[in-house]
């Protein structure tokens, strides 16, 4: 999708959106004659400007020139107004015929910041992937090419190129890799992909085989994939735009490319959603793309373990014990509580190799998360206050939404093991609170951590108002935010 801004409305054949906020409707007065018409039209579909209202009209005095107005609630400047705006306008129009939609700020009071967040919303609404749909009917297939965003304030052009952009990329990338069917992307073809999309942007790219990782000492991820004939990869891309000799941070994705659960092997009803399960990864390598895009001024290094789970006569065995690259051991109790055994090797390797200053890992990583949070939040655990009020605050920035869970030595010891020095499961309660103890096990004293369980958001069943149904891209604006915040603000 082609985004553009300018002072006027363009000529030509366009579709016209003009926002209402609340009562205020300011764009109606550039209809003439045709405002009386409009605003009865609007009084008989009892719109009354509600963020996500929409009433369509034609107008008959301008060729018939298609009219959205889209409510943003009372305050159009306000949360992340502006990006359901734009995505409203692109949900409508993106199969309607419609190749050009106009949406004219004017009057609004919008900054540049949120005139520039308008295309935001936009673009990330319009992204779609029919690669492999072939039969689509014409009134399927998108229309809509270009959006020019009219009266916004001056700047906003400028804030779009060099704040959003990327981002826009990014998303878009995490979207594409967590949306491929696993017989498509695996480990390696996932890093192929990566390297592909990325290349020219700066980042310096490094890829670890199973081979090598074998020599670390990282037997909890490769006790992982050692059922599948595709071979792990250990992802590493770095960042350096931020002062020499600063210690970066780092970003960990659990990226378990198909998940059917090992030998535990999962319900075959709704395993093709199991394609998701990289999703962390797919965040980072997004996160990634955009901070390059955007010459972001910090230190930054992605992370991502890369395995798939399957259940062949070599497969790991509940009951058999590995020992990771710390040292640690685990007794394998469910095969199908592997993101953790992948996170816990590669957050080992972060350490030790790149001596971070924090550390985030993200992963689609239980149910329980899902069960607790649905699909609004996801779960945030941290051993660092600042850090995780730093994370919750770029949550509410971005949208990318965040609730802070417990860690405590109480769920800590639910995982102790008669045999080993830990088990990869508790018991059936606070799931989502012990997966998060595993993982903090591997967390070296002093290092500031925050796990973040996007189990429920990295897929959605539904439309929202910046992605269609499927893959929503959860976690690069966040992550983008968070660095934008803390390493750049």
């Amino acid at each position: 999708m082609e985004i553009r801004f300018s002072d006027t409305r363009p000529t030509g054949d366009f579709a016209l959106v003009l926002p209402a906020a609340g009562t205020l409707r300011p764009g109606l007065d550039s209809l003439g004659a045709a405002k009386a018409s409009v605003e009865g039209t609007l009084k008989r579909n009892r719109f009354e400007g509600e963020t996500g209202g929409v009433a369509e009209t034609f107008l008959d005095s301008d060729g018939g020139r298609r009219l959205l107005v889209i409510g943003t609630g009372d305050d159009a400047k306000a949360g992340d107004a502006p990006e359901k705006l734009g995505g409203a306008a692109v949900a409508r129009l993106l199969t309607s015929g419609e190749t050009q939609a106009v949406i004219d700020l004017t009057g609004l009071g919008l900054d540049a910041d949120a005139s520039a967040r308008v295309g935001l919303g936009a673009a990330l609404r319009s992204w779609r992937y029919d690669r492999y749909r072939t039969k689509l009917k014409d009134k399927q297939k998108p229309t809509l090419t270009s959006i020019i965003i009219v009266g916004g304030a001056p700047g906003s052009e400028d804030r779009y190129a060099s704040r959003y952009a990327a981002v826009v990329d990014g998303v878009s990338l995490t979207r594409e890799l967590v949306t491929e069917p696993p017989n498509i992307i695996y480990p390696e073809t996932f890093v192929e992909r990566v390297k592909e999309s990325v290349k020219g942007l700066g980042l310096d790219v490094q890829v670890l085989g199973a081979d090598e990782m074998a020599k670390l000492g990282m037997g909890a991820l490769l006790g992982v994939a050692q059922g599948s004939v595709r071979a792990p990869q250990l992802l590493v891309m770095k960042w350096n735009g931020g002062k020499d000799g600063d210690a970066p941070v780092a970003f960990v994705g659990k990226g378990v490319t198909f998940d059917t659960g090992g030998i535990s092997i999962k319900p075959a009803q709704n395993m093709e959603a199991m394609k998701w399960d990289m999703g962390g990864a797919g965040a980072v390598v997004g996160a990634m793309k955009a901070l390059a895009g955007r010459k972001a001024k910090a230190n930054v290094v992605g992370i991502c373990g890369l395995v798939e789970n399957m259940p062949d006569g070599n497969a790991q065995r509940p009951g058999d014990v590995v020992t990771t690259m710390s040292g640690q051991t685990v007794e394998v109790i469910n095969t199908d509580a592997e993101g953790r055994l992948v996170l816990c090797d590669a957050i080992t390797w972060t350490q030790q190799n790149i001596k971070p200053k924090a550390i985030v890992d993200l992963a689609t990583l239980t149910g329980a998360m899902v069960i607790t949070l649905g699909h609004e939040y996801a779960g945030i655990f941290a051993n660092d206050e600042i850090l995780a009020a730093a994370l919750i605050k770029a949550a509410d920035t971005s949208g990318d939404k965040l609730w802070r869970q417990p860690l405590a030595d109480a769920y800590d010891r639910l995982i102790d093991s008669q045999i080993a020095d830990m088990k990869n499961v508790g018991p059936r309660e606070a799931g989502s609170i012990t997966a998060a103890q595993f993982i903090k096990r591997f967390v070296d004293d002093g290092v500031a951590w925050a796990h973040l369980d996007i189990a429920g958001m990295a897929w959605s069943d539904k439309a929202k108002p910046t992605y269609d149904k499927g893959a929503t891209g959860y976690g690069v604006r966040l992550l983008d935010q968070y660095i934008a915040d803390t390493a750049e603000g």
